[in-house]
């Protein structure tokens, strides 16, 4: 049985948790003032066959109670031992709930009990998510980027974040966040003066009117977007697998960039101010834990038989930003780094899924420039010379050819970063590097961010442009979300034909363009 949406909404309000007002979420009342409150919803994420990780937080230092059932009513409801939501971990709490069957729909119970008044207990907070399947099925996933970003807030007038509903629509089993999570270095104005001489009015609090320097400040960021009913409602029902990219600690940052001039900043160290970001990421969301490198983002999670997702990082390992014109490999010219790089290789060659998919936090033939106003230096992987392989291309060149070399078919690219939507197809015959087998690069976004774009191309691994929305000249750039051009895709495998679908939308649940891939089989 696949769950509904509407009755599991229906029995998500009926607990009466969560008080909205023209799509602004706000702590519920409780019934007396000593109770403690689930203060930002639930979320899931990272799930498998088998296990889902659950995240949630307290108002107020709490031992979290989980319940976990494959009944909405919760007639065989299993209780898990209880964590302790405290403030070194600004009162979140998340695990991994393992021994699941495959292919169920699992419902979890979260109830606080003040760690200062026990019998003083929260009202519970109902989730759920699916577990992969282990056998063929349909699949249906979303994927995009970009949250809050540019000034672009939570609007109530205007319905806060609409395009997490519009996804939530979809049923997806899971929603794949490519990136630009939050907007640490984006502080939000209450009013912002639009061309058509209405305003928006953002929603505002003390962490986001700033650019975040300090953890709490960072964690603000996080709790900020949790204010829009939207997004609590995809987060309730939905599995998010979340990738992290530059604005989760700030512009284009690595470890050349200076911040001397920048007068928003007290703390000058990138070093530092991404320490205290990651720590954030890693507080704020559901993504699982790898013992051998705690906080580690790039991993692979198998989704069933016919789909592997393979998360990759291109920011905690890349060398500086620069040219990236160098004729070798060195430590200062890779972006995945030596260690991901050598991962991916083994995880691909070792997956046994029909569809590797390979979700990116950044295009790989897209050129985004460090610089934008001088168009100088590399932000992502290409330089902009369309020539050889050089710089940061060199990494991907020896991936693309290793996945030539090994025989691995069907891999799939998602990515999102540059604020608008395009379909890619990678051809060897038109690239300057040429050792490859051909591929399909999906961009998305924003979710709700402005909307820029379209970058120019790099030819060096020869993309041939197959579709693309973005301003044009005359609407300019930084588009509100009013303007609708804020994008998500939705990809479906087909549980008979293994044939993989790919459909470009925006924000009004238009579709702009679609593609079905037949898999290729050894």
């Amino acid at each position: 049985m696949f769950y509904s949406r509407r009755s599991f909404l229906k029995s998500t309000a009926a607990t009466g948790l969560l008080a909205a007002a023209g799509g602004l979420a706000m702590p519920a009342l409780s019934r007396a003032a000593s109770r403690p409150v689930i203060s930002h919803g639930l979320q899931s994420g990272d799930v498998t066959t088998n296990s889902g990780m659950v995240w949630t937080r307290a108002d107020r230092p709490s031992k979290v109670m989980f319940e976990i059932a494959t009944r909405e009513d919760f007639a065989n409801a299993r209780r898990l031992s209880p964590l302790n939501a405290l403030p070194d971990s600004d009162l979140t709490a998340k695990r991994l709930i393992e021994n699941l069957p495959a292919d169920q729909d699992i419902f979890y119970r979260v109830t606080l009990a003040d760690l200062n008044d026990v019998n003083a207990t929260s009202e519970p907070m109902v989730g759920h998510f699916r577990t992969a399947p282990a056998s063929r099925r349909d699949i249906k996933f979303v994927w995009s980027g970009d949250t809050a970003g540019q000034g672009w807030g939570i609007d109530t007038s205007r319905g806060g974040m609409k395009i997490y509903s519009t996804m939530a629509k979809h049923q997806p089993d899971f929603f794949i966040h490519s990136g630009d999570t939050i907007y640490a270095d984006g502080p939000v104005k209450e009013e912002v003066e639009l061309k058509d001489g209405t305003m928006w009015k953002n929603i505002v609090t003390p962490e986001k009117m700033k650019v975040a320097e300090t953890l709490e400040e960072y964690r603000g960021q996080w709790k900020y977007n949790m204010m829009d009913e939207n997004v609590l409602a995809l987060s309730r029902e939905v599995p998010t697998f979340y990738q992290w990219d530059d604005h989760e600690v700030l512009n284009n940052w690595s470890a050349s960039k200076d911040l001397t001039a920048d007068d928003r900043y007290t703390e000058k160290n990138i070093h530092v101010l991404a320490a205290r970001a990651a720590r954030a990421f890693h507080e704020m969301t559901p993504i699982s834990y790898a013992p051998a490198e705690p906080g580690r983002v790039y991993r692979k999670i198998g989704y069933g038989p016919m789909l592997d997702v393979f998360f990759l990082d291109l920011r905690s390992y890349r060398g500086p930003n620069g040219p990236a014109m160098e004729e070798t490999m060195t430590e200062t010219s890779r972006i995945l780094g030596a260690e991901q790089l050598a991962w991916l290789k083994r995880e691909l060659v070792n997956s046994k899924a029909t569809w590797k998919v390979i979700a990116c936090d950044m295009p790989i033939g897209l050129i985004v420039w460090d610089n934008w106003k001088e168009q100088a230096g590399a932000e992502a992987v290409a330089n902009g010379d369309n020539g050889p392989a050089k710089g940061r291309e060199l990494e991907f060149a020896d991936l693309l050819r290793f996945i030539k070399t090994a025989g691995i078919n069907n891999t799939v690219w998602l990515t999102a970063d540059v604020h608008y939507t395009a379909a890619h197809y990678y051809n060897p015959d038109k690239a300057q590097f040429q050792d490859f087998e051909p591929f399909w690069e999906f961009v998305s976004g924003p979710l709700h961010a402005g909307t820029f774009g379209p970058n120019d191309m790099d030819a060096t691994f020869g993309p041939e442009v197959k579709f693309v929305k973005a301003p044009t000249k005359e609407q300019g750039a930084n588009l509100p979300p009013s303007m609708g051009l804020q994008f998500f895709g939705i990809v479906e495998i087909d549980g008979a034909t293994e044939q993989l679908k790919v459909r470009l939308m925006d924000t009004g649940d238009s579709e702009l363009y679609s593609v079905t891939l037949d898999p290729k089989y050894a």
